[in-house]
């Protein structure tokens, strides 16, 4: 397994996890009836969150699937990824893409676990609270969005 943690500046209350080469219209992911939390490509996932500021984010990579633990955030949903060129990237939608760090893996098809947790912490002006953004990734094919636990 590897971890990686990061504090990823989410402005316009969104961040990515992708392919270095993607090529999916982030703009085009998002409408006024799709999930304001999550948005799928076929090699990038956007993940909403409930600040734009800097966000803690945990990107877990593994072999097999995870196992559920539900109690610990507030929702969860499984999609999937297609990392082509074996270099993933996560980084804020503001941010240039071609800074971000590069986390090797072996190019393919990926299923995904976003989950979100402490979603209800933040303060008054909605600039500081304890929201946190966990991503694992692990091969499998890649499906639909499903929710596996839908926020409260």
């Amino acid at each position: 397994m590897c971890v990686r943690r990061f504090e990823i500046f989410a402005d316009y209350f969104q961040f990515y996890v992708c392919d270095e080469t993607y090529v999916t219209d982030t703009a085009a992911l998002w409408s006024s009836d799709s999930d304001p939390m999550l948005a799928v490509g076929p090699d990038l996932i956007a993940i909403g969150t409930v600040r734009n500021m800097l966000v803690p984010v945990e990107l877990e990579i593994l072999t097999t699937a995870p196992t559920p633990d539900a109690d610990a955030w507030d929702q969860i949903r499984d999609c999937g990824l297609r990392l082509a060129s074996g270099a993933l990237i996560v980084f804020g939608c503001t941010d240039d893409p071609d800074q971000a760090e590069r986390i090797a893996v072996p190019a393919g098809d990926y299923a995904a676990r976003i989950s979100h947790g402490g979603l209800n912490t933040l303060s008054e002006d909605g600039l500081d609270g304890d929201d946190r953004y966990r991503i694992q990734l692990w091969p499998g094919a890649v499906g639909p969005i499903t929710v596996l636990k839908p926020r409260p």
